[in-house]
């Protein structure tokens, strides 16, 4: 069952609310992508916003207060914002590492894996009338005599202690307090469904992988959860054991790619699309499955991808970066990326341009990705 390279990537830009862009809701975007990266909340944002037809600023944000979406540690043990409702079984994978049981972490935090349910408890418990700063939260859990050697870590900022309590999924961020991170229980919102049992999360994730990302490779399952969530290669195997009878080989332009077994016809009916879409930096477009991907992002353009450059991507293919300052946005195509389409690039310049709420002036340069 051959397709082509246009083919797959029209399909994953259909399913990833690209092409055509979706009408969902903020929370609906960000459970179809499994995570929208929270490193800078202005990426963010624009990641959500790019893919709704209309949307207002500050939205993601007002979806974490409402509960509609929840945000931890999770991919890299970097923030992501996640769906309540299947958010828990991400975070089961990343918990299948157990990494604060590894020895280093048992010595340095005075904490056998034993401890642990009982210091998790004391955390809901100083979390139960709301939101704490990482440094009110230290100040509650270490008045307990047992956490008194933790008081230098929160001091510190706490950043590796705290993870593996969201991992767990007994808290998560809340609504900041100026530039300062909040703490809250996720058991408080009413979407929250917990941390999924392990054996099913694991199928689950690999499957919805397939479903947003696909067509895709087995390199770029672990990719995604053995890199990026750490899971044991034990269990990814097992996991994809899990899910295979229902996979399907395809054969794009001569590489064995796979999808779920009911997504075929939808893929195998796509015609191919020239779209134009400028994406934010880090967006899951290009890291889900990876920027050593050359089909999404060819070799030559990789650098700025790493960098964090907004994306100019053309039928999927990273082919541009585009920047915003002042009152100009600037287009650089990638001269190695063959014809500016001029019209394609002014049309999806007026819907950034609506986005962010400026009234830009466009200019088109062509310049080398290297």
């Amino acid at each position: 069952m051959p397709i082509t390279w246009a083919q797959a990537l029209t399909w994953r830009m259909r399913r990833q609310l690209l092409e055509p862009i979706g009408s969902e809701s903020v929370a609906q975007v960000v459970r179809r992508l499994g995570a929208v990266s929270s490193m800078d909340e202005a990426l963010a944002e624009l990641a959500v916003r790019t893919r709704r037809t209309t949307s207002e600023p500050g939205e993601l944000a007002s979806a974490l207060v409402d509960g509609e979406v929840v945000k931890a540690f999770a991919f890299r043990g970097s923030m992501q914002y996640l769906s309540p409702e299947d958010g828990g079984a991400y975070l089961a994978v990343r918990c299948a590492g157990r990494q604060w049981e590894l020895p280093s972490w048992v010595e340095f935090y005075e904490l056998a894996p034993e401890d642990w349910p009982a210091f998790r408890a004391t955390v809901r418990e100083a979390l139960s009338d709301g939101p704490l700063t990482i440094n009110e939260l230290g100040d509650a859990v270490t008045r307990h005599r047992r956490y008194r050697n933790l008081k230098p870590v929160f001091e510190d900022g706490a950043g590796t202690l705290i993870k593996p309590l969201t991992w767990q999924g007994d808290m998560g961020f809340g609504p900041p307090r100026g530039r300062r991170h909040t703490f809250q229980r996720l058991d408080a919102n009413p979407r929250w469904k917990g941390v999924w049992e392990l054996d099913e999360a694991g199928p689950h994730v690999l499957e919805r992988y397939l479903r947003i990302y696909g067509p895709a490779t087995y390199d770029h399952l672990h990719h995604y959860y053995g890199s990026n969530l750490a899971a044991p290669k034990k269990l990814l195997k097992a996991w994809i054991a899990q899910v295979e009878h229902r996979m399907v080989e395809v054969d794009v332009e001569g590489e064995p790619h796979y999808v779920m077994d009911d997504d075929l016809d939808a893929l195998m009916a796509t015609k191919p699309a020239k779209a134009v879409r400028f994406l934010p930096g880090h967006d899951q477009w290009v890291m889900a499955p990876g920027t050593q991907d050359i089909h999404i992002t060819p070799a030559s353009r990789r650098d700025p991808v790493t960098r964090k450059a907004n994306l100019v991507v053309a039928g999927g293919v990273v082919c541009g970066t585009w920047s915003a300052r002042g009152g100009d946005l600037t287009v650089t195509w990638f001269e190695e990326a063959g014809r500016v389409p001029r019209k394609a690039i002014a049309e999806e310049a007026a819907r950034i341009d609506r986005i962010l709420g400026r009234d830009l002036e466009l200019s088109i340069v062509v310049g080398s990705s290297a």
